[in-house]
């Protein structure tokens, strides 16, 4: 697949508006991205490459940003090969160790999760992801009935199966990622998970006990009435992919009104997770 480099020149960034940045460019394709002294370097399949859509999200950049960018178009070559190369295990907690099929296995975690690392969701190493592993290590999952919205590579319906869950209904918008599910349960030998192409559409007439729900704030925002609609009386709600501060507040606000309850939050590098419960 030909593949093209877009490096981004930001002046004066915040590290967080350069996150936001990062964000809205996944949402248009870009699929992986490497820090530079300047800025970073997005990669994109050359067919996907809308320099409209690319301009539309410069144009609506976190404010005080400066961007400036130059499109580098690349030779084929195996990506995910490459990508794979830089592909290093993670730690949550000192007891979730998150490894990719070429790693080798480790006896002194009490959770060993293998992922076969695609290049753009997942793996563990975002924040969020982190952050949304460590709620579900220090909280009761057995015997729940759970949701993982917006699932990835299923890391976290993977997790919340070992923690006891009864059965996990994964959901993303994306079939590749709901392929790529369906490879890491039979890498992970679980098989309670049930995984479906779609978004809050697909979760009309069911319960859950547990929502996960690793997505962004706006997606956040627009699915909540559904989150309310689909959780238990009691049930749990925990929710990442947004920032500390006035992401947190508008969500809680939100969720306020919807009859949730604030628990508590994880913040790490300015990104932010938060438990909630449904009164």
């Amino acid at each position: 697949m030909k593949y093209s480099e877009v490096i981004f020149t930001c002046n004066s960034a915040e590290e967080w508006q350069q996150d936001l940045l990062i964000a809205e460019l996944a949402e248009i394709g870009f699929d992986t991205f490497e820090d530079t002294e300047s800025g970073f370097a997005g990669y994109i399949p050359s067919a996907n490459l809308d320099l409209q859509q690319l301009e539309t999200v410069l144009l609506h950049a976190p404010e005080g940003l400066e961007v400036h960018y130059i499109i580098n178009d690349l030779e084929e070559q195996n990506w995910n090969k490459l990508w794979e190369s830089n592909f290093n295990p993670i730690v949550v907690d000192d007891q979730c160790y998150v490894r990719a099929t070429f790693h080798e296995h480790k006896e002194q975690y009490p959770y060993e999760i293998i992922i076969d690392p695609k290049m753009s969701f997942g793996t563990g190493h975002h924040q969020t992801t982190s952050m949304m592993l460590s709620f579900i290590l220090e909280n009761d999952f057995e015997g729940k009935e759970v949701l993982d919205m917006g699932c990835g590579t299923g890391i976290l319906a993977i997790l919340a199966s070992f923690r006891g869950a009864t059965h996990v209904f994964a959901v993303d918008y994306d079939p590749i990622c709901i392929d790529s599910v369906e490879e890491n349960k039979i890498l992970n030998q679980v098989s309670n998970i049930e995984s479906q192409v779609g978004s809050y559409e697909v979760l009309e007439g069911r319960l859950f006990d547990t929502i996960v729900a690793n997505i962004n704030r706006n997606i956040l925002l627009e699915q909540f009435e559904q989150y309310a609609a689909s959780l238990k009386d009691k049930g749990e709600l925990y929710i990442s992919g947004f920032y500390d501060g006035e992401d947190l507040a508008i969500l809680s606000d939100k969720a306020k009104q919807l009859g949730f309850s604030f628990v508590m939050k994880k913040v790490l590098d300015g990104w932010c997770s938060a438990k909630f419960t449904k009164a």
